[in-house]
């Protein structure tokens, strides 16, 4: 098999598993196993693209051509590898995650679920791969099309409400504003395809690079930079699998992953740099990642302060494009994969309480810790990850993106950060304190879903319980590793400038 044939099959097959699924919706087992096949084969191919490619290598194919210049085309580069790596094995643990959890709390339209999860990779991966504009934007939207039915699985009058408000933000910033400013783009450079470098350069005065930018910065709606945030929260009504996937495998990493590839590949760090384009986008989220950490203390509800967490960790990325150095490239880049393995810890762990206690409110999760330690754990670590702080991987990137903004001068970004950290540490600490060192209130334990109970343990079902202690241990790992992770990066990491480090 031809790498350009490998590409094509990575990008199909998602969309071949979700056929399949929907072939075996009345044979559940049959259903949960095209599910892991998929997901393992995918995962396999990626593997294999990255095998025979390399870090630094390129491959590309052209599907079609729709019009002169303007192919549906797929393409190979570190930040798109990178992302699919994360992408294909996090959904395999998040699939075997999704047994354990529809299963033990009785979930309905399980079929629909798997299905849709399914496609919903598949646009992510071709997203990662997307050769240009026009490839990335289509698949774009049928990652956002694909997801609708996953927020409003539960079918009631809030789960309605949240879809709409979902599908209303992301497709009116798609179409109004990221779709114009491809077209402006079209017309502006005469080409869509990812450069190394940009392919603006030159091509407009300063004025409209900065309007160009913001265009693709709001209409990338999935990256939640204030104010047009508020579809991440009210998704959070969705199962916690479908979280894990907004927050963690898909959706929202997606979103970032636009925002870095159109920053390196369309506008290129010089030309933010020499335009002053990036400076207001870095002021927007610096605020989003102070504000959001801020409301996410006031949450009591263990989804909604996670789902302002990640509205606060991905404003990390947006600031590390804006401030437009290598080392902040490297940063955001970095933290698309560190905070993925932390976040889908925390969501799990949600997941987990909620399937073995049947509990959302922080305040009633008090001595839990002794009855669900492993959850407990892995929460702990997920949490140090996502605040930055050893044994998590979060620990290195968020390093390099204050390093960029030390070196840029902007100490007030480099305090933000602190102060972020230290919010971080303030709206994750209390819930693991409150678990281990506080008593249980009587009966405070609920009704059980098929529970691990062993020496007074009362741990979710392994199929949750082991898929979260593996991304908890993928953050450490992401710790210890982070060397061969930057190595990874490096190739387009050395191309991004022609001036010094």
């Amino acid at each position: 098999m031809t790498v350009e044939t490998l590409l094509l099959v990575i990008v199909g097959l998602p969309f071949a598993g979700a056929i399949l699924i929907l072939m075996s919706g009345d044979r559940p087992n049959q259903r949960e196993t095209v599910t892991i096949v998929t997901a393992v084969a995918l995962f396999a191919a990626v593997v294999s693209l990255v095998d025979r490619v390399g870090a630094g290598g390129t491959a590309s194919v052209t599907v079609v051509e729709t019009l002169p210049g303007l192919p549906i085309a797929f393409s190979v580069e570190p930040l798109g590898m990178m992302f699919a790596l994360v992408a294909s094995f996090l959904w395999i643990v998040t699939s075997f995650y999704a047994i354990g959890y529809m299963r033990a709390n009785e979930e309905g339209h399980q079929t629909r679920f798997y299905a849709c999860f399914a496609v919903a990779i598949g646009a992510t991966m071709a997203v990662a791969f997307a050769g240009n504009l026009l490839t990335m934007f289509i698949a774009y939207e049928i990652l956002t099309l694909s997801t609708y039915p996953l927020v409003t699985h539960h079918g009631d009058a809030k789960s309605v409400r949240a879809g709409r408000t979902y599908l209303g933000i992301l497709l009116s910033t798609s179409i109004m504003l990221l779709l114009t400013g491809i077209i402006v783009t079209w017309i502006l450079a005469g080409t869509l395809d990812f450069r190394p470098g940009g392919i603006l350069t030159g091509k407009a005065p300063d004025w409209i690079v900065i309007v160009l930018l913001g265009l693709y910065m709001y209409g990338t709606g999935k990256a939640a930079l204030m104010p047009i945030h508020r579809w991440l929260p009210a998704a959070m009504v969705a199962p916690t699998p479908v979280s894990a996937l907004l927050h963690a495998v898909a959706v929202v990493k997606t979103g970032v992953f636009v925002v870095l590839k159109v920053i390196v590949y369309v506008f290129g760090i010089d030309l933010l740099n020499s335009s002053g384009a990036g400076e207001w986008l870095m002021w927007i989220a610096t605020i989003t990642l102070v504000t959001a950490s801020v409301i996410a203390l006031t949450k009591n509800n263990l989804k909604a302060r996670l789902a302002y967490s990640t509205v606060s960790q991905l404003a990390y990325v947006v600031l590390a494009g804006a401030l437009a150095t290598q080392w902040s490239i490297l940063g955001g880049s970095m933290h698309i994969a560190m905070h993925a393995f932390g976040k889908i810890t925390l969501f799990f762990c949600a997941g987990a309480i909620y399937t073995a206690l049947h509990k959302t409110e922080i305040s009633d999760m008090r001595g839990i810790g002794r009855l669900m330690p492993f959850t407990l754990i892995a929460f702990l670590i997920g949490a140090l990850s996502v605040a930055g702080l050893p044994p998590g991987g979060g620990t290195w990137s968020k390093w390099y993106i204050a390093l960029a903004a030390a070196e840029t001068k902007h100490l007030i970004v480099v305090a933000a950060l602190m102060l972020s950290t230290l919010l971080n540490i303030a709206y994750f600490m209390p819930i693991v304190a409150n678990a281990w060192f506080v008593p249980r209130a009587a009966k405070s334990v609920g009704a059980m879903a098929a529970p691990v109970e062993a020496g007074g343990l009362k741990e979710a079902p392994l199929f949750c319980l082991i898929p979260l202690c593996l991304t908890a241990a993928g953050c450490v790992a992401l710790f210890i590793f982070a060397g061969e992770v930057q190595d990874f990066l490096a190739p387009m990491i050395d191309g991004l400038s022609t001036k010094a480090r």
